[in-house]
């Protein structure tokens, strides 16, 4: 071997990039890779000896059991709606740097800081059928009797609002704030009015951010548990499919069915989520960024 072609081979692996690279790597394969595949293993060797699809089969033979995929999706795709939808215009109205845009932000970002069980408590205590919110309407007499905003599907679904909405925030204030103002200003020039501005110049640049942002809160909402069990009816209406895989892992100990769950449970967020991002390609194709500078 030439010295030519044992430098170009011992060239890659004296890359420092490679070397700084290879600990993040690592990282991913123990987090991540490893457990997916060990799950997805897992879940094709049932208990109880049967076929290697006999989890997935039972799954589907089972109404308590597919059900809870429409149970989490009536949840997780509302909680998703709201949360951008009510992101995309306050971010919007924020994007500029102004005195009040660092309060404003930390404001609504405040639930993020609490968790899901301080959320729960605080709506347990406040949004209960004792609470002082169910107190208020019936002293203004807009309502007779208690209202009932807890241990139901309307619990979860404020719960997911509440501690999904400063992720959605701050996403599309991140890639809203990276579109340059300058392309506004000149449509405002030519005489566009701001709706005109925001629809044809930042929704546009916007598409690909937001998708991404959508796609993000609906994995979050969709693996709701915590809310689930607090909030919700956990045997009823809110029993979604993470609390059919716990039930399978640590009641039935079966971790075979609760892998298979998890597999299905993954496999309808990335349906849901490549769905997502082939609308967006269909609905707007052009340049999806119009960054600063």
């Amino acid at each position: 071997m030439t010295q030519h072609q044992a430098g170009s081979i011992g060239g890659p692996l004296r890359d420092p990039a490679l070397w700084m690279a290879l600990p993040a790597a690592l990282f991913m394969l123990a987090v991540f890779v490893y457990p997916f595949l060990d799950g997805l293993w897992l879940s094709f060797h049932p208990v109880d000896k049967g076929g290697a699809f006999s989890n997935y089969i039972a799954f589907y033979e089972k109404p308590a059991l597919w059900s809870t995929i429409w149970t989490t999706m009536k949840l997780a795709l509302p909680a998703t709606l709201i949360n951008v939808g009510i992101a995309v215009p306050l971010a919007y109205r924020l994007r500029n740097r102004t005195p009040y845009q660092k309060v404003a932000t930390t404001i609504l970002t405040i639930p993020l800081t609490l968790g899901t069980v301080l959320i729960a408590e605080g709506m347990l205590t406040y949004f209960g059928p004792r609470g002082w919110f169910s107190q208020a309407v019936q002293a203004l007499g807009l309502y007779d009797g208690p209202i009932h905003l807890t241990h139901n599907y309307w619990g979860v679904l404020i719960s997911l609002v509440i501690s999904g909405f400063p992720f959605a925030f701050l996403l599309t204030l991140s890639y809203i704030t990276g579109i340059d103002p300058v392309l506004s200003r000149a449509a405002a020039t030519l005489g566009a009015p701001p709706f005109a501005q925001f629809r044809y110049i930042v929704l546009p640049l916007l598409m690909a951010g937001l998708a991404m942002t959508f796609c993000l809160s609906f994995v979050q909402a969709f693996s709701v548990f915590p809310s689930a069990v607090l909030l919700g009816a956990p045997a009823g209406p809110t029993r979604v499919i993470s609390i059919a895989a716990y039930e399978a892992a640590f009641e039935a100990y079966d971790y075979s069915m609760a892998s298979a769950i998890a597999m299905i449970m993954g496999a309808v967020q990335l349906g849901v989520v490549a769905f997502v991002l082939a609308a967006r390609g269909v609905l707007y194709r052009g340049p999806v960024s119009g960054g600063k500078g």
